[in-house]
């Protein structure tokens, strides 16, 4: 048949002019290929019945969606066009199925419902044709008889060519073999068109034929309609999920972040689950939350997306979006009279309903108590989706999952800006390194990435790097004000807490995190529930170390103390830059008042200063803070009163007096001018009421402290380490709220301080390094409540007079080095006659006191709450037997006790032991008693081997706590000796861990952990047993218990 139509055209064409020529040719080739597809195709008749379309036919309508669907130039509105034969199954099947579609909660064009009045029919419905997704074409017998109908299918048709549109038929009565070849009503039908539309039947006929050659839905007198549409239904509903799950795969950084909160949603799993999704502003939660909705929404009875309720509540009231979740989870309009009704009404119409909620952009309690109030207001395998900037939103709701949604890779961020600065995933070329700069400047951010990268979009290379260099001093202000979302949120206090540690905390490695707290605490910022506010807000987050937060949040705190005055440095509540603060000493005596609250340096090349320095601070009246390190040598002048003024931190200053006579700052907390070497004298106290902290330690100069201080009622620290040239202490006369004052490395004072009232609040006394000879018995009267008094390394002090052993809340003492101590000396010897120590001590350190036999007596033995005993360093040869009978022991130390001959009976509580040193230790007992002795240090000695397998005997059972061996040994000593031992024993571990210090002795450690515990009720852990307080500041090890695998694990921090 193709060749006789080439003849035909050959014999047509003789004798043609070119251009007629050519155009008769490109007609036959266009007649050829289609005639060669018709016979080319042999397709069977009749489809399986009620199956959807094959999947390799899914397979390339979704690849040619995907590469069509981007360049079209209409949006998909719809879901679901519907082309059908009114007169056949719009009151029935297609009513049917249009239901059934809408309840799924799948957008649905079908012309009588959603053609709105007085739009043009034709126009309309075309228009629908290309922003729908799907197209569900309707084939019944009368089908063809209209033309309307077939201009309908025809547009699809080209929509599914060039549009990627996804086509699914419905034969409704009719044999697809008849809609494919025209035959029987359809032929009938195309033989009225042939004489009135002949000019469009050709390409009916095309379109016929290729929808009937697609799988699709039979049904016919053998069909159950009802069960056919839920088929439909639910074919359709996957597709549209498949088609969203691609999308979310073009959401750069979607998938995993996707896969991740969908586990935690837990889809198909009984239940009503609720996942907040939480994080900071512009990073994505919205976008997360959405894209789930549009995968998941299909496998629900009713679904509601409910967009920026902070601003629509502000806006319209709770009581309106009560009406929207209604009326959208219900496919029906519904009026709520009251907020009080509308959670009534929600409870009452979805409890039995499986339904999908997603609540963006909460922040206030009252939305969710409003909208999604309890579990029990959703039916079985409901979920609610929760968006927030604020934690405390989703924690204080029970059985809320949160999810914190992380921020973009490096290179995650790298591809999403390229998305929106070039529209493609690779930079032009010699744009990368300018890109980079804008990544690293929006550091993870999506909103950051995507405003910046539209803006830079169409701009050439000059424009990006002024732009950079703008975003140094001006920041984009579309991404400022979504971030300053969450500060608006905050309580006045709460902000000012914000911008201080934003401003002047984030990278001040000068601030320990214990002083930012305590300047916090005195500006009344309420830190510790006040932080907690701003982690919840995700604005900051706070560690041991200090306070991080993104760079851009930083810098929304700038922008917010800019203000409206970005060129009044004056206005500026903070001061920061050295910039900024030169600037304002340049203006000299024109300067205006100025309105700064706080005034900080930290960085080393601020210790150049102006001139004029001094008399601007004179000039900022509001101040509540300055912190200047190196400040220059002049004193402040008269008119610096910022009667604000709560701290003052000057360290290593230059000055050598602050100011002169007394200046009234009645608001001043914190006085911290430590390592100022210049510093001569301190100011009058009496015009500080408040002051609590006073800090001077390593002011080598200072000689006189006011004598007003000895008045001051407020105190409650006093740091006065190494300043050397410090006389003496004033009197103290009425300091009863003070609790730490240390005097540690004043050598030239000889004197305690004069005791003349109740020191009722003191806890801790630190006189070591100084040149005290007496401890007055003003101590053990006025101080009642001490709890560590640390004398250590003072060889002048003689005595420790007055009832000083009845301090009974004294813990911790420290004698270390005190080798003159006469209390403890009778006839030229050290000696203890008599207890002379507080019986509560837990702590006691007598180490290098020149001890000899005889000085230790049993008397010792009535400190029945002694858990560490240091005697290193003395010169006894043996130790009293009744040390034994010490119950709470668990440390003592011996090293370079030289004369120490042999070790006496210990208590059993004992739990390190350290020997090493004692060269004429020669008997040591057998070790295998002590159950809780995990750590042993001996010197240079024969019998380390009999001391090491001592340690590995059997030790006696605890009720729950059986040890095993389980942990190879190896160790060394001088004849090379090696044991390697793996031993084990029940269910409990212990790990044995020996060394050689220096070739000259061995360290043996033996460490228990219990990892299975039985029931905890009738056996509780006491961590107490596992004791160590080796290291004052870090403890050896940490005991961690697991809830969920009953596990105890020691974590060491010291090996």
């Amino acid at each position: 048949m193709a060749a006789e139509l080439m003849e035909t055209l050959k014999e047509a064409i003789t004798g043609l002019s070119p251009t007629t020529f050519f155009t008769v040719f490109a007609t036959g080739v266009t007649v050829y290929y289609i005639l060669s597809v018709f016979f080319m195709r042999g397709l069977s008749d009749h489809r399986q019945q009620h199956s959807p379309m094959s999947s390799e036919e899914e397979d390339v309508q979704s690849r040619s969606m995907a590469s069509s669907s981007s360049s079209s130039s209409h949006p998909l509105k719809h879901e679901v066009f519907l082309s059908f034969r009114g007169e056949d199954t719009r009151r029935n099947f297609v009513d049917h199925l249009y239901k059934d579609l809408v309840q799924k909660g799948i957008q649905t064009y079908k012309d009588d419902e959603t053609l709105p009045r007085g739009e043009r029919i034709g126009r309309a419905l075309l228009k629908a044709i290309q922003e729908s997704r799907i197209a569900v074409v309707v084939f019944s017998q009368n089908y063809a008889d209209s033309s309307w109908c077939l201009d309908e299918l025809a547009h699809i048709m080209e929509c599914v060519d060039t549009r990627g549109q996804i086509l699914i038929p419905i034969f409704y009565y009719v044999e697809p073999s008849d809609v494919r070849k025209q035959n029987g009503k359809y032929g009938k039908a195309f033989s009225k068109h042939e004489r009135k539309n002949k000019q469009k039947v050709e390409s009916w006929r095309n379109a016929l034929e290729k929808a009937g050659n697609l799988s699709g839905w039979v049904i016919d007198e053998n069909s159950h309609e009802a069960q056919c549409i839920s088929d439909i239904v639910g074919t359709i509903s996957s597709r549209l999920s498949s088609l969203n799950t691609n999308d979310n795969k073009d959401l750069i950084g979607m998938e995993t972040r996707l896969r991740d909160l969908k586990l935690m949603l837990e889809i198909g799993s009984g239940g009503v689950r609720m996942v907040g999704i939480w994080g900071v502003g512009g990073g994505g939660k919205t976008t997360l939350a959405s894209a789930a909705y549009m995968e998941i929404s299909h496998l629900f009875e009713a679904c509601c997306l409910l967009e920026n309720i902070r601003e629509e509540s502000s806006k319209h009231g709770l009581k309106k979006l009560q009406e929207k979740i209604l009326s959208v989870a219900l496919k029906t309009t519904v009026v709520v009279d009251s907020e009080i009704e509308g959670r009534s009404m929600i409870k009452r119409r979805l409890c039995h309903k499986r339904v999908l909620v997603v609540l963006d952009d909460v922040d206030e309690l009252e939305q969710l108590e409003a909208l999604a109030g309890s579990h029990d207001w959703f039916g079985e395998g409901s979920r609610i989706i929760i968006t927030t900037r604020d934690k405390h939103l989703l924690s204080s709701r029970a059985h809320t999952n949160i999810y914190e949604v992380s921020l973009l890779s490096y290179y995650e961020a790298i591809k999403l800006f390229n998305r929106h600065a070039y529209y493609k995933d690779k930079p032009i070329e010699d744009y990368e390194k300018l890109s980079l700069r804008v990544v690293s400047y929006a550091g993870g951010l999506p909103l950051a990435l995507k405003v910046l990268g539209s803006f830079l979009y169409d701009k050439d290379k000059d424009e990006w790097k002024s732009t950079l260099a703008k975003l140094k001093c001006i920041p984009e202000e579309k991404v400022m004000e979504r971030l300053k979302i969450s500060y608006d949120g905050l309580e006045p206090y709460q902000k000012d807490l914000f911008l201080d540690i934003a401003c002047f905390m984030r990278h001040n490695y000068s601030l320990e995190m214990d002083e930012a707290m305590m300047v916090l605490d005195a500006c009344n910022f309420y830190p510790v529930i006040g932080l907690k506010v701003l982690e919840q807000k995700s604005l900051i987050k706070v560690s041991k170390y200090g306070f991080e937060m993104h760079d851009l949040i930083e810098e929304m705190a700038h922008y917010i103390v800019r203000g409206e005055h970005p060129n009044n440095l004056e206005k500026h509540s903070r001061i920061w830059r050295w910039e900024d603060l030169r600037y304002l000493c340049d203006m000299g005596a024109a300067a205006p008042s100025m309105e700064n609250e706080v005034l900080a340096s930290f960085a080393m090349y601020y210790r150049s200063s102006h001139p004029g320095l001094s008399d601007v601070v004179a000039n900022m009246k509001n101040l509540r803070w300055i912190k200047w390190d190196w400040y220059p040598a002049s004193s402040f002048p008269s008119n610096f009163q910022p009667t604000k003024l709560r701290c003052l931190m000057l360290r290593s200053s230059w000055q050598e007096t602050l100011w002169e006579g007394c200046k009234s700052l009645p608001n001043l907390k914190i006085l911290d001018l430590r390592e100022s070497k210049s510093l001569i004298t301190t100011p009058d106290f009496e015009g500080l009421p408040c002051l609590e902290r006073l800090i001077l330690w390593g002011c080598e100069s200072l000689e006189e402290i006011h004598p007003s201080i000895g008045y001051h009622k407020r105190l409650v620290f006093v740091n006065l380490t190494s300043c050397t040239a410090l006389k003496r202490f004033p009197p103290i006369i009425h300091m009863k709220k003070l609790e730490t004052l240390i005097l540690d490395g004043c050598r030239r004072p000889q004197q305690f301080p004069d005791i003349q009232s109740n020191m009722d609040s003191l806890v801790t006394l630190d006189l070591s390094r100084t040149g005290i000879e007496i401890i007055p018995p003003s101590i053990g009267r006025f101080c009642t409540n001490l709890v560590s008094f640390n004398l250590s390394d003072c060889p002048r002090l003689k005595r420790i007079e007055g009832n000083f052993h009845l301090l009974k809340s004294l813990k911790d003492l420290n004698l270390y080095g005190c080798i003159g101590l006469q209390s403890f000396h009778h006839d030229g010897y050290v000696s203890l006659k008599r207890p002379q120590f507080p019986r509560f001590l837990r702590k006691l350190n007598l180490s290098w006191c020149k001890l000899g036999d005889g000085d230790i007596l049993s008397d010792i033995c009535e400190l029945l709450n002694l858990q560490l005993l240091d005697l290193s360093g003395n010169n006894f040869s043996r130790l009293p037997s009744r040390i034994s009978q010490l119950p709470c022991l668990k440390y003592l130390n011996l090293t370079c006790c030289a004369r120490l001959a042999e070790l006496p009976d210990l208590p059993s509580s004992i739990a390190l032991l350290y020997v090493d040193g004692c060269d004429s230790l020669e008997i040591v007992r057998d070790l295998s008693y002590y159950k809780w002795l995990w750590k042993v240090t001996l010197g240079r000695m024969i019998g380390g081997e009999r001391v090491l397998l001592s340690m590995l005997e059997f030790i006696e059972p605890h009720p729950w706590f059986n040890p095993t061996y389980t942990k190879n040994i190896s160790f060394q000593m001088a004849n090379e000796l090696k044991y390697m031992i793996n031993k084990g024993l029940n269910d409990e571990l212990v790990h044995l861990k020996c060394m050689i210090m220096n070739d000259n002795g061995l360290n043996v450690e033996l460490v228990r952990s219990k990892s299975k515990i039985g029931d905890l009720n009738e056996h509780p852990i006491d961590y107490s047993e596992c004791w160590d307080e080796e290291y004052e500041d870090n403890k050896t090890f940490e005991i961690t218990y697991d809830s969920k695998s009953s596990e105890i694990q020691i974590l060491w921090e010291h090996r």
